[in-house]
């Protein structure tokens, strides 16, 4: 068998039902929150303080925001976990803590300490697209988001 490099695989998979937990409210969680609203059944946040854009989400009731700092207690419910915190030892304990309890993490800072990445995402007119470079390209990635987001945008002006 060659030794080569593995790729991911694109999973689509239904959350619809599952509680997302993100310990953090900084600028790639926001991001992340964002991209995850339309298809987790809830996500909670937990952070000592969190963006105005996870505050307005909170008051428009659409995640839940708990002003607190991290304990592997707001793990244990939880089916997708995502860190980023500004605290490596927090990450640590969060990624051994979903390790332990066969809970699917992301660790924003650690490639390695990912059992999914974040694809970028397209939704339009009930398709959803999700791209990723493995970590190893985000520009092209966005250029390619940008370019498929053009396309569809020209096609859907055609038929109108």
């Amino acid at each position: 068998m060659k030794n080569r490099e593995k790729k991911l695989f694109p999973l689509f998979t239904d959350l619809t039902e599952k509680k997302a937990v993100v310990f953090g409210a900084g600028t790639i969680a926001t991001r992340r929150v964002k991209t995850l609203l339309s298809f987790v059944g809830e996500i909670r946040v937990i952070a000592p303080k969190a963006s105005d854009e996870i505050l307005d989400l909170w008051e428009k009731g659409e995640l839940v925001y708990q002003k607190k700092i991290y304990e592997r207690e707001d793990l244990y419910d939880a089916d997708l976990v995502l860190a980023a915190t500004d605290d490596d030892k927090v990450n640590e304990d969060i990624y051994s803590a979903c390790k332990c309890l066969g809970i699917l993490v992301n660790i924003a800072s650690d490639q390695k300490k990912c059992d999914f990445h974040f694809p970028a995402v397209i939704e339009q007119d009930g398709v959803v697209i999700g791209m990723n470079a493995g970590g190893k390209d985000h520009k092209k990635v966005k250029e390619v988001r940008q370019s498929i987001e053009t396309y569809l945008t020209g096609s859907r002006e055609e038929t109108e």
